[in-house]
Formats: structure tokens, C-alpha cells, sequence
């Protein structure tokens, strides 16, 4: 029996939303950014794509990992559910991993004694908070507990993160960025064309 074609739109349409539901779940997710703490790495405005699948295929609601593909590396920007409210999204740049020793001296931040490698970091305070509260320029020594990580803003001194906060738990994570897809300036009323397709590092 020949279907209508009412029922081969309706099928089409409930097809169309699954497959969407089911890549925006499991596979890649869009993120708007809303503020300044991980520039100049990311701008207010800018839209990236967020890889799900990085850290492993999660249950829904549960965030659970069902079928973990690799763990989070030192320098990843990753998308997370914040600890102090799961319904707001964060998105900073991984600094320790679990069991690493972090420590920020007068603005330098170390791992494990060394130097931390992050090229993107930015200062554009030339103040020096010298007491350890509060921690912005100072902290530390701080060890990362287990299926834990410590996350920090490339803008360094406008970033609210794992200094004053804590840890971010494996289980809050939503994914890595990869890219940037749309940047829209709000204060120039324009698209910044030269971040469209940017690749994230």
C-alpha cells in the first residue's frame, strides 16, 4: 500500500529531528561564547563546535560515560557543566590533570614544578595580587584529585575558573572545541570573517 505523501513528510520531519537530537548529543554540540575570560583565544560572540564524542560516548541527562575514547590532555579547551550550577556552561583551557601539582607564583602558574606551556595565556593587568586570597596571582601548591581536572582562562587576569572554585569533574565535562564556525561582533555591528572556520588550539 503506497504511503501518502502527509505520512512520508511526517516520517521525513520526525527522521530529521532524531538525527539532529542524536548528533547534538552524542556526536557535536554548538556553544555560544558570552564572555571574556578566554580571550584572545576566543572572543565574545564567536560560535564554536564542540566535539561530544572526544571524551567518550555519555548517557543523556546522566552525563555518565558509557564507551570512554581518550581522557583530556593539558591545553585542551573544554566545555563543561559548571560545579556550582550544572545548568551553566563553562568553557575553559585544561592546565593540570589528575595528580598534578599546580601552583600560580606572582602570575606564573607551574605543573608539577615546571613552567606551564600555554602560548595563548594573556595578562592585561599589570597589577600583582601578592596574597594567596584572593588566589588570582597566587595559589598553591594545589594536587588534582583523581578523574579530576584544573581548568584556568587564557585571560588570565578576568577569568573566573579552578582558582577560586576548585576542580572540574570528568563526569561535568560536555566536550572539546575544535572550531569556530560564526563570530559576530556586537559592538561593531559586523561579522568578523577572518575567525570564521578557525581551528582551535
Amino acid at each position: 500500500m503506497k504511503k501518502s505523501r502527509l505520512r512520508e513528510n511526517v516520517e521525513a520531519i520526525l527522521l530529521a529531528i532524531l538525527l539532529a537530537l542524536f548528533i547534538r548529543t552524542f556526536i557535536v554540540q554548538a556553544f555560544k561564547i558570552p564572555s571574556g575570560s578566554m580571550e584572545d583565544t576566543l572572543l565574545v560572540g564567536d560560535h564554536i563546535l564542540v566535539n561530544k564524542f572526544m571524551y567518550g560516548i555519555r548517557m543523556p541527562f546522566s552525563n555518565q560515560t558509557i564507551v570512554p575514547v581518550t581522557d583530556p590532555k593539558r591545553g585542551d579547551i573544554v566545555v563543561f557543566k559548571f560545579p556550582g550550577d550544572p545548568k551553566v556552561d563553562y568553557i575553559k583551557r585544561v592546565v593540570g590533570l589528575p595528580g598534578d601539582v599546580v601552583e600560580c607564583r606572582d602570575k606564573e602558574v607551574f605543573v608539577n614544578g615546571q613552567p606551564e606551556e600555554n602560548p595563548f595565556a594573556v595578562h592585561k593587568d599589570a597589577y600583582t595580587i601578592r596574597q594567596k586570597y584572593p588566589p588570582r596571582d597566587n595559589f598553591g601548591p594545589i594536587t588534582v584529585p583523581p578523574d579530576n581536572l584544573f581548568v584556568m582562562g587564557d585571560n588570565r587576569d578576568n577569568s573566573n575558573d579552578s582558582r577560586f572554585w576548585g576542580f572540574v569533574d570528568f563526569d561535568k565535562l560536555r566536550g572539546k572545541a575544535f572550531m569556530i564556525y560564526w563570530s559576530w561582533d556586537s559592538e561593531d555591528f559586523g561579522v568578523r570573517w577572518r575567525r570564521l572556520g578557525d581551528i582551535l588550539h
